[in-house]
């Protein structure tokens, strides 16, 4: 039996990838972030995880004014080391539209980052892709999570001073806010139709 090399990537720089690194890479997961300079795999998708972000992306993608635009899994560089790829996002149509770079968007482009959580990703969802977020001044941030088959959206806005995020609500079966744009969501589409 022979056991297949290595690519170079499993094994880091010292201190790190930084996204030029990162950017560089050929042969990683799909998926694959970088959080705080190292490489994050996620595990295979669920199905209602999946079917979570399709419907949250769906709607946003729906009801976006026209200067913005609701995307999904795309990569955003947050700083040198950072560059999370949130589940749902909302940005400028500018940045929608901009040729170079296509793979991924910049901080100051997002509106709103949407992270479904999965039972892998509940640390980096609740806390450290948040506070990076926040960090980053992305304005709005919601934690979709699972319970039983139904989704609850938890929902914050960036305290601009403070730069981290206040809580703004909790929603269970009707995510409906004004901000960043008009937004009414049936959360209830999510759970499994009878």
């Amino acid at each position: 039996m022979t056991v297949e090399p290595l690519p170079d990537w499993v094994i880091p720089p010292a201190g790190g990838f930084t996204v030029e690194d990162f950017l560089e890479l050929r042969g990683l997961p799909k998926h694959t972030e970088l959080i705080d300079g190292s490489l994050i795999f996620v595990s295979p998708q669920e199905r209602w995880h999946s079917r979570a972000v399709s419907i949250l992306w769906r709607d946003l993608d729906q009801q976006t004014p026209p200067e913005l635009y609701a995307d999904r899994e795309m990569a955003v560089k947050l700083g040198p080391r950072q560059m999370p790829e949130p589940d749902v996002l909302v940005v400028s149509m500018a940045a929608a539209h901009r040729g170079d770079p296509s793979t991924y968007y910049f901080a100051e482009d997002i509106v709103l980052a949407v992270e479904a959580v999965s039972p892998d990703s509940e640390e980096r969802d609740r806390e450290t892709k948040p506070a990076k977020y926040a960090k980053a001044g992305i304005p709005n941030y919601w934690r979709v999570e699972r319970r039983d088959d139904e989704a609850v959206v938890y929902v914050y806005e960036l305290d601009p001073f403070a730069h981290c995020y206040v809580p703004v609500g909790i929603f269970h079966d009707r995510l409906k806010i004004s901000v960043p744009f008009p937004i009414d969501i049936d959360l209830t589409s999510i759970g499994w139709r009878g």
